[in-house]
């Protein structure tokens, strides 16, 4: 087993193809969860970040051997300085523009996109590893990249659902209808912290909307119930709750 490792660990056509290949499938298992969540990056997006850190820290590895080895005459007399980490800067470097692409505005005072850019960060660094051999460190990584993005994910939605706090967006029939819709807000015992009067960009949809942020009082009812009591009012045509 220990000469397998430091095998491994060489640089070898054997340990070039396993590091590629292990940084791709890590990418791909990532990027095939969040597919399943139709987000802006996937599957291939995965796949090629991870592919693409983990060969250009092959790369680094590559000048290196090169430079000490074959190259070693060149170098001692045109006096060449090698940087090791230059190639991994880069990297993280240009992923923040690959990352940042992936965060939009939402509308309703909601951004998205903002776990797909860190995931994308995570699964360079998680190709880098690959590419340098930390075998064990990319499988780490990986555990707890799938536990955070898919395992809590619904638990952190659960979470958010049993806090007091709450964003409404509301569509009603007129703009007097407002005032109705916070009373009955009140009368359910919660406090209309913020209201955001907007118009719907849904074609042939002129009704106004809001969007109103509460904090229901102790005792209230759940997060389910208030959106039911809101929606029972006749002038109100679309509820539903922002979740960030």
């Amino acid at each position: 087993m220990a000469a397998m490792s430091e095998y491994l660990g060489q640089f070898t056509i054997v340990s070039i193809f396993l590091r590629l290949a292990l940084a791709a499938a890590c990418g791909g298992v990532v990027g095939l969860g969040r597919s399943r969540k139709k987000q802006n990056a996937g599957l291939r997006t995965y796949m090629l970040t991870a592919l693409g850190a983990s060969l250009a820290v092959l790369l680094t590895c590559y000048e290196y051997e090169m430079m000490t080895g074959q190259w070693a005459p060149f170098v001692e007399i045109v006096g060449m300085k090698f940087d090791a980490s230059r190639y991994a800067a880069q990297v993280i470097s240009g992923i923040g523009f690959l990352a940042a692409g992936t965060i939009l505005s939402a509308g309703h005072q909601q951004v998205s996109g903002l776990t797909t850019a860190a995931g994308l960060f995570t699964s360079v660094c998680m190709g880098m590893a690959a590419g340098a051999g930390l075998y064990s460190c990319v499988i780490i990584v990986l555990v707890i990249l799938i536990v955070v993005l898919d395992v809590m994910y619904p638990l952190e939605n659960a979470f958010k659902r049993r806090l007091r706090n709450m964003t409404l967006y509301v569509e009603f029939a007129s703009i007097e209808n407002l005032d109705d819709i916070t009373d009955k807000i009140k009368e359910e015992r919660a406090t209309v912290y913020d209201i955001d009067v907007e118009r719907t960009k849904r074609e042939g949809n002129k009704y106004p909307a809001a969007v109103i942020v509460i904090k229901m009082g102790k005792g209230n009812a759940s997060h389910s119930g208030m959106l039911s009591t809101i929606a029972e009012m006749s002038c109100v045509h679309t509820i539903h709750e922002l979740i960030a």
